[in-house]
This record gives structure tokens, sequence and C-alpha cells, in this order.
């Protein structure tokens, strides 16, 4: 379906909600957006007329920028499959687009998962959420706040390393955590900084000067907030401290009550604004699947409930869907509809200089997903292709 226009539809952005709206999308793109009387004026005999439910409303493909998997598949799986699994299950939470997510291991099987996503672009399935690039979690992280990243591959920043998996992600390596005081120099991330690659603290001991003479340096996010850093003690405070306090550092945040608690999440939200944070799954190949023993990075990961963690406890990665922690995120912090859309959308799109992304508005992709009022997902576009639509619901055409 290139040609068609929403109609009657409530359209959510960013800055901005707007009523009884009308979305023309043409060629995968969004081609106007106005008045729902005035619908009439654009379409033309191809154009197929869609309707909203009255209990729907019409937001921005959301962008999640760390996850690792989802039904059954891993990025470093290192095949096809595995990110065509990613990409066409993606939708069903709202996810248009997203970042193809590492984890610690050796050096092998990073190159190997990183040759794979720079080959993937070619076989990207059209009604799939886009792969943007590529998020290079690890290895160059601290042991002592290693979570669930396996500690006998970590080791100190190494740039030359990293230009050889630049080389092998054929460029498409467009984020990258790591712990600043494992790159004791900041080489690698003034490197990181020259070269517009998004570089943000995590798995980290480092304290709140070290965290800001690295954000001086080029560091500009920190990753998972509150999960694998040092913390907020009022004696010595940590890169959680530095996280809220930076007004250079964007955080992303992990809204599924089981990485960090409500109250915190809220916290977050006084400390930095809608602006100053995104919303990211760090899901795992288990989710959508049922409880029971899985891998993640060579290790044994067990699933009870919305709780995946290792052998000793460690929580290891989520369970969440982008469309819950947009729901979670308004319960917890009590935002609104507008600005929990900047931190699943808006704020990943300007992180990542995306002109394209992160609004419903003339010029930018047709990436749409229609959620209910209770924050299911009824319907998602990708590119102005229908990706997903939820089971049982009808829809006047």
């Amino acid at each position: 379906m290139e040609d068609f226009i929403l109609r009657n539809v409530t359209v959510v952005n960013p800055d901005q909600t707007r009523k009884h709206a009308y979305v023309h999308v043409k060629n995968g793109v969004v081609s106007s957006v106005g008045e729902d009387r005035d619908a009439g004026t654009v379409k033309s005999e191809r154009t197929v007329e869609i309707e909203a439910g009255p209990e729907e409303v019409l937001v921005p493909g959301m962008i999640d920028v760390h996850i690792h998997g989802t039904n059954n598949a891993d990025v470093m799986d290192g095949t096809p499959e595995a990110l065509q699994i990613i990409s066409e299950t993606l939708p069903s939470e709202g996810t248009t687009s997203f970042l193809a997510t590492t984890i610690t291991q050796q050096k092998d099987a990073i190159t190997n998962a990183l040759e794979n996503a720079a080959a993937f672009p070619v076989d990207q399935p059209e009604a799939g959420a886009k792969m943007l690039g590529v998020h290079l979690e690890g290895p160059f992280f601290t042991a002592e706040k290693a979570g669930a990243q396996p500690k006998e591959h970590l080791q100190q920043a190494d740039t030359a390393l990293f230009k050889q998996w630049q080389e092998a992600a054929q460029g498409l390596i467009k984020w990258v955590s790591l712990a600043p005081e494992q790159d004791p120099d900041h080489a690698l991330i003034r490197y990181l900084s020259q070269q517009d690659i998004v570089t943000s603290a995590a798995h980290s001991s480092a304290g709140l000067e070290e965290v800001d003479q690295a954000a001086a340096d080029g560091i500009s996010h920190v990753t998972h907030l509150f999960n694998g850093m040092s913390g907020l003690h009022h004696r010595d405070p940590g890169l959680a401290s530095a996280a809220l306090l930076n007004d250079a550092l964007t955080n992303e945040i992990i809204a599924d009550g089981v990485h960090v608690h409500p109250a915190m999440v809220s916290f977050a939200f006084r400390m930095k604004g809608a602006s100053g944070l995104l919303l990211v799954t760090d899901s795992l190949r288990a989710k959508c699947l049922q409880n029971g023993v899985y891998d993640l990075g060579g290790q044994t990961v067990t699933v009870e409930g919305n709780r995946p963690y290792l052998e000793d406890g460690t929580i290891a990665g989520s369970m969440l869907r982008m469309n819950e922690a947009l729901k979670n995120v308004m319960a917890f912090t009590g935002c609104s509809l507008e600005e929990a859309v900047a931190m699943t959308s808006k704020n990943a799109a300007d992180k990542l200089g995306l002109t394209r992304k992160g609004r419903v508005a003339p010029g930018m992709d047709a990436d749409l997903v229609l959620l209910t009022r209770s924050g299911g997902v009824s319907r998602t576009w990708c590119r102005g292709i229908l990706a997903y639509e939820q089971e049982g619901m009808t829809w006047k055409s």
C-alpha cells in the first residue's frame, strides 16, 4: 500500500497533539498532514482511505538504540536469519528502526556479527524495522561493573581494534558503549567523537570528575542509567551522578520496573526532562518466548516472567517491548504522551542525526504506529509499508 490516507486520527508528536487529522502517505513518505475535513483535496483515485478507531492515536515509529535480540534471535548469532527475525518482529511493539547491539565476546565472534550486519541492508525486509546500524556494546568495560557482559573477554580500549571492527562493519557502527577508565588517555573517545559516532559511558566504575572529563573529550550519552555503573553515593558521586548532573549527557533507561525502580525512573525524569532521556529495551532472544533457559553471549540465562538472570542472579537483558516502555514511563513519571513519544522516537533520531525520523510530518519517513489508549499496538507501518496488524482488528477502508 503505497498511497493511503489515515482519516480522523489523533496525531501525537513530541511537541504537539493534533486531533481530527488526516495523514497522507505516498511512496513511503508522509506527503501531508492536515484537518480531516480537508482530506479529500489531496487524494487521488489510487489513494486508499483508512479510518482510525476512536480510541487510537498515531505516533512516530519508535527507535530502539539498544537491543540484542527477540523471538529466539540474537545479533551475536551472526546470521542473516537472526537479523531478519529481529527486523520482522519489532514492528509488533511499535519499533520501526533499531541499532543491532553486540555484547562482549571474543574478537572473532564480534567480527562475525559485524560482517553479518554489514551485509544485512541488502536483504533488509521491506515490511520490517530498519536496521540503522550497529551499537557496539563492549568489550571495553570494567570487570567490577560487568553485569551480564562476559568478564573473560573484557579489555582496555583499543583504537586500532575498533578501526578493524568498523571496517568489518563497513562503517555501520554508529554507537559505542565503553567505560571511560578503560580508555585512560581517552584516545578512542576522541576518535569516535571525530567520526560522529555516539559514544556512551557504560559498565564503569568511573567517578564524577572522570566522567565529566570524558564528556569534555566526546562522550555524550550514558547506557542503561543506574545499571552497571558507579552510583549516587553522597561522598563519592559516580557515573550515575554525572549522568544526571551533566547537561551534555543524555541518558537511556530500561523502564521495565525490574532494572530500575519506578521511583528512580521518575527521579531521572525530573533531573533530565523528556529531552534528556531515551527509552530502550536492552532485550534478548527470550523476548516473545516462554519462561525457560536461553543463551546470551555464551552465558546461560534463566527467564522467569519479565526477569532474565544469570546463574548468580545478575539481571541479564530484558523482556521489555518498546510500547510497554512508553506506557510504563508515563505511569512511573506522570509525563505526557507527547513527552513519552520524545523518549521513544525523537531523541534517538536526533542523537543519530536522522532528519527524516522521529516525527509525523510532511517529508518524514512514514514510520507510523497506531496505539490503543491502553498502550497496545494496533498497526505499524515501516516506511509506508504495513509491517504489523493486531489480530482480530477490523479496519474501515
